[in-house]
């Protein structure tokens, strides 16, 4: 098939499937509270080696391709594709590449039973085969392409001593060699809060939540020569309760407080970048107007800052009026009732509603948290909650305790590599309560 013709295939998918990433992963995230009905499974075969694409981030893009004559279950769409099972949602393939396979399904190695049991990805970083059996010298079904994130449902040794892991791939146990790929080590969320030029920062040079702009463009810069896609935090929430395809070098960007120096400096250098971001807001602090600008003081963004960088950052909550410290410097959220706490949330929540209609993800004030305010949040009706206890977030991992890195105006863009990098390192502390 001509790559016109697939590509022409891959734009009649339905309206559903290429929505903006945001609504594609809360949709996915909720859908399981709303299951549709059972669609039937088709089982095919492959009448020529073809590419098969699927949804990775917010983006359709090719993820491998599938070898003449393999077989596999699939799934009727309202376009010239069928879907099948790929990971954590479905990939796609052409109709015009696929056949009635006279296989039944039954005489398949069915994976869905044991889907989802275990809370890890591997990795591909490069070209990948996908092996019919756990052994080398098994015929090879298909190939998965650089830079993704695939579910693990179970790992087991091979005939020959080789640790193999088990994927589900069109409802179909298949295997990949664990020397081909990596074990996802978890996504890292990164925390910045204020921004100053070097000239500038006379008040904030001892405060480790502060960041010179050339340093911020710098690690930008990073992230996208080196390949990274900024999420959103509607897809991280999709990677923490496996409903979602997620690349392999995928970042999160988030600013706590709500500060204008983000309005001022972080803002250009996201959208020169083509980054998003989340702004986490201090919403008893939003300016009626625009403050004149003073790097000598801590200034709010205003409502019309606030709409003016929506393009680029998703607003949520950093709380209403519990952003501040009771005696000997303890978050003051820690002396407060649920209840206190859940109607803070709440009141944040509709503060922040004129910029964004879901306020469902909040960052604990100077990172302090405890069970009640676990369960506020809760009950506030938020999904996740970020805190400042330092590392990645994986599969499985509480939704309310989540962790994030930061990185710092010392480090150098090694650090920064080194740090996000899908490998095991040691986190450098910082100093506490500089939120």
């Amino acid at each position: 098939m001509s790559f016109k013709r697939f590509f022409i295939a891959l734009i009649a998918l339905p309206l559903f499937m290429i929505l903006a990433a945001q609504n594609y992963a809360l949709a996915e995230v909720e859908s399981r509270d709303n299951p549709q009905e059972e669609v039937t499974p088709v089982q095919v075969r492959v009448v020529a080696e073809t590419d098969v694409s699927a949804q990775i981030g917010d983006q359709i893009m090719k993820v491998g391709h599938l070898n003449k004559d393999d077989e596999i279950l699939v799934y009727a769409t309202d376009s010239d594709n069928y879907q099948f099972t790929f990971g954590n949602a479905y990939g796609f393939i052409p109709q015009s590449a696929v056949t009635p396979a006279k296989t039944s399904k039954k005489d398949l190695k069915i994976a869905l039973a044991n889907q989802r049991k275990i809370n890890q990805n591997l990795i591909t970083v490069q070209q990948t085969p996908i092996y019919n059996q756990p052994k080398e010298n098994s015929s090879v079904f298909g190939m998965l392409e650089a830079n993704l994130r695939y579910p693990i449902i179970g790992r087991l040794s091979g005939s020959d001593g080789e640790l193999w892991y088990e994927i589900n791939i069109g409802d179909n146990a298949k295997y990949i060699l664990a020397t081909d790929c990596e074990p996802d080590d978890g996504l890292p969320v990164l925390t910045y809060h204020h921004i100053l030029t070097d000239k500038e920062n006379i008040n904030f040079r001892n405060t480790s939540t502060t960041t010179s702009n050339t340093a911020f463009d710098s690690q930008m810069a990073y992230l996208k020569q080196a390949g990274y896609q900024t999420i959103s935090m509607y897809q991280l929430e999709g990677y923490v309760k496996n409903t979602i395809n997620l690349p392999a070098k995928a970042v999160v960007l988030t600013f706590d407080d709500g500060l204008k120096s983000v309005y001022r400096y972080a803002y250009p250098i996201l959208k020169k970048y083509d980054f998003e971001a989340t702004a986490f807001i201090i919403s008893s602090r939003i300016k009626r107007h625009p403050q004149a600008w003073d790097s000598n003081s801590l200034q709010f963004m205003s409502i019309s800052e606030l709409e003016h960088i929506r393009d680029v950052f998703d607003i949520q909550s950093h709380t209403h009026f519990l952003h501040r410290f009771a005696e000997k410097k303890r978050p003051v959220l820690l002396s407060r009732s649920e209840h206190n706490i859940e109607l803070d949330l709440e009141r944040s929540s509709r503060a922040l509603s004129q910029f964004n209609p879901r306020v469902i993800y909040v960052s604990y004030p100077f990172g302090g948290y405890d069970e009640n305010a676990i369960q506020a949040t809760k009950q506030a009706n938020y999904h996740m909650a970020v805190t400042t206890v330092k590392g990645k977030v994986r599969p499985g991992d509480n939704p309310f305790t989540l962790k994030r890195l930061y990185i710092l105006r010392s480090d150098s863009i090694s650090d920064m590599a080194e740090r996000i990098s899908n490998s095991t390192f040691k986190i450098k502390p910082i100093a506490p309560n500089q939120d």
